[in-house]
């Protein structure tokens, strides 16, 4: 834990300033493909799985060090044909991965909040799941430890392929010559989240572009075709933990919903959309039939509203930055309170950013739960260690937090629906 969270506190400054970079360029240029609140949205959602990662959430049903100490071949030692053997391997895992996440409808659920952005731009590149507790996919890496290639190997080089994925999420890159015949670029990845009939389930590879030349899901940027992003199934929330179950929502209601057993046992293992005879027309979901013609979620929000969540957003950064810092001084099972109440901050002030009229109330418990620590321990987990007038500045920022969600619900939220539509 204490490992991770020291390599996530060195990149999440990195990334941020590429995101700021990104959308520096687009100001100059006119050209905004980054507006606030989806990317308010897009970087919560990697907080939230940064956390989720952080506190070793996720389980294997099947570990790469178990595989390797009961079934290698042989072993080999680390050495530099090593690492590039096994990243070779983890990108066919990846890209395998990748693509049963895009056909197979439970395999689905995780994967949506990565391409529920309606943009496409760096900071989408952070939507990554919470909701991918369990590890199908581990016995993917056989191939490596059929030969013996260290744990330790891949746990290094895991993070690393993750990391590389980010830079290629932009509008701004255009076709990049020779790296388009072996590599995944920005045109690759551009097509892989467009919801075009034409791009739809395309582009799977994460690293190497040839994985999907060689097993036939390759598809060009087509100058003829520009890229429209998001799901067929738009989410309709800024909210990532909303997002990221609303499949599974759907796949429970549709299998209790079923009349016969073979559907409701089937239903998870059916490609990607698929629901019972007649459900489309029984039960109706919001859908997305012409991709050139729909009205993108969100776009109503006042300025301050937007200048609020932007405020939100990098104080919790802050809060997750001194948990990463100081796992194990916070210590167990202190982390997971720490953990949980990030969780509850990011689903409080997303859904503030949503207009629902009940964000108060989270805020409200989040007050709570905050007053609640500071009470029991006197303290934020160790805090006024570093800083004396700690608890006095985080009281004064919960209570401020409480007042401006009241005013948003009572003032700005009065003549609005409970939630933000699509705009007409």
């Amino acid at each position: 834990m204490e490992e991770y969270g020291k390599i996530l506190l060195i990149a999440m400054p990195f990334f941020l300033l590429l995101i700021v970079i990104e959308r520096t360029y687009g100001y100059f240029k006119g050209i905004n493909h980054t507006p606030m609140m989806d990317s308010v949205s897009s970087i919560s959602s990697g907080m939230t799985n940064a956390v989720k990662d952080a506190l070793g959430l996720s389980i294997a049903i099947i570990s790469y060090e178990w595989m390797v100490s009961h079934w290698a071949l042989f072993h080999i030692e680390a050495s530099v044909l090593t690492y590039i053997i096994a990243f070779f391997v983890i990108d066919f895992y990846g890209y395998w991965g990748h693509r049963w996440a895009h056909q197979i409808n439970f395999f689905w659920n995780k994967h949506a909040i990565h391409h529920s952005s309606e943009e496409f731009n760096l900071a989408c590149a952070l939507r990554q799941p919470i909701s991918s507790f369990v590890n199908l996919f581990t016995f993917l890496l056989l191939p490596a430890a059929l030969v013996g290639v260290p744990a330790r190997v891949i746990a290094v080089l895991l993070p690393l392929h993750l990391f590389l994925q980010f830079w290629y999420h932009t509008r701004f890159i255009g076709k990049l010559g020779l790296l388009e015949k072996f590599m995944v670029t920005p045109s690759h990845h551009r097509v892989h989240h467009a919801i075009n009939p034409e791009y739809m389930d395309k582009n799977h590879g994460q690293i190497f572009i040839f994985w999907d030349k060689w097993f036939g899901t390759f598809q060009e940027e087509l100058d003829s075709v520009p890229p429209v992003f998001g799901i067929t199934r738009p989410a309709r929330t800024w909210n990532p933990i909303r997002i990221n179950f609303q499949h599974l929502w759907l796949l429970i209601q549709d299998a209790y919903r079923a009349e016969n057993w073979k559907d409701k046992c089937t239903i998870w293992f059916q490609p990607t959309g698929w629901r019972p005879k007649d459900f489309d027309e029984k039960y109706p979901i919001a859908k997305i039939d012409n991709v050139y013609r729909f009205d993108k979620y969100g776009q109503q929000h006042s300025a301050l509203l937007k200048y609020w969540s932007v405020v939100q957003l990098f104080v919790t950064l802050g809060l997750i930055s001194y948990l990463f810092g100081n796992i194990a001084l916070i210590g167990l099972p202190n982390i997971f309170l720490y953990g949980a109440f990030i969780f509850l901050t990011v689903y409080s002030y997303t859904e503030l950013m949503d207009t629902r009229k009940f964000s108060v109330f989270w805020e409200g418990l989040r007050l709570l739960f905050s007053m609640s620590i500071l009470y029991y321990y006197d303290d934020w987990f160790g805090m006024n260690t570093y800083f004396p007038y700690a608890n006095w500045l985080l009281v004064s920022y919960f209570t401020l937090s409480l007042l401006m969600s009241t005013y948003f619900v009572v003032v700005e939220f009065k003549n609005t629906p409970n939630s933000l539509s699509y705009d007409k």
